[in-house]
């Protein structure tokens, strides 16, 4: 078993017989949240980092070609969920960033606010991301925005929280075409959305996330 590099800051692949296993230095050693296989190489360890369960992770075993989330970074994760993906932002920016972890389901700031508590670089918001005035003051501007939300206005939401992305930021989005319009065809959603955000945004990257993710695709931007 051996570690190799990826492309991606703070992205690894462990070599394991014939398979290659996505993985991050965990920021946490000895502590799984998500019952993800832990791994101990020399005097580190990483994490598993399924693409079945993080469209992020989804987009880097698609071979995305620019992933701008890197060490010290700060983060708006708007729809943090439970916090599987926001976890693995976590060791990417590591100590020296901060990842501002926005839901509005109390449902499941629970299971986020217990992966916040063991990560310092994690800070949870129960919030609506519709509503960015309601949690303005409680953040700072951003290097990057990443967004999962899996609503009709996914696009407007976004250009709301685009106060707090700084000059030439980065943004990735999730798209979910059945939320936006079950009716049309993924392909056409996703060709309305990419000129919604052509219109405040650079669009540098979009990747089809099948088989891992049905009818998503991620687009990688950034701000003019």
């Amino acid at each position: 078993m051996k570690i190799e590099d990826t492309k991606f800051n703070g992205i690894f692949n462990i070599i394991h017989g014939t398979k290659k296993i996505l993985v991050t230095k965990n920021l946490t050693p000895g502590k799984s949240f998500f019952r993800e296989k832990l791994y101990s190489l020399g005097n580190l360890e990483f994490r598993e980092f399924n693409p079945s369960r993080s469209k992020l992770g989804a987009a880097v075993v698609k071979r995305i070609n620019f992933m701008p989330i890197k060490k010290g970074d700060s983060v708006l994760y708007l729809g943090a969920s439970h916090g599987y993906t926001p976890s693995y932002v976590s060791d990417i920016v590591g100590n020296e960033g901060v990842i501002f972890c926005l839901d509005f389901a109390q449902r499941v700031i629970r299971d986020l606010i217990f992966v916040c508590e063991e990560r310092n670089n994690m800070i949870p918001l129960l919030a609506n991301a519709k509503k960015p005035e309601t949690y303005k003051d409680r953040i700072t501007n951003v290097d990057i925005i990443y967004q999962d939300v899996a609503q009709k206005d996914q696009v407007e939401i976004l250009f709301k929280n685009l106060q707090f992305l700084k000059n030439k930021g980065y943004v990735l989005i999730a798209i979910k075409s059945r939320s936006i319009d079950t009716t049309k065809n993924p392909r056409k959603v996703f060709s309305e959305v990419e000129e919604k955000l052509k219109q405040k945004l650079k669009i540098l990257e979009s990747k089809d996330l099948a088989p891992f993710e049905r009818d998503h695709m991620i687009f990688i931007c950034q701000k003019r």
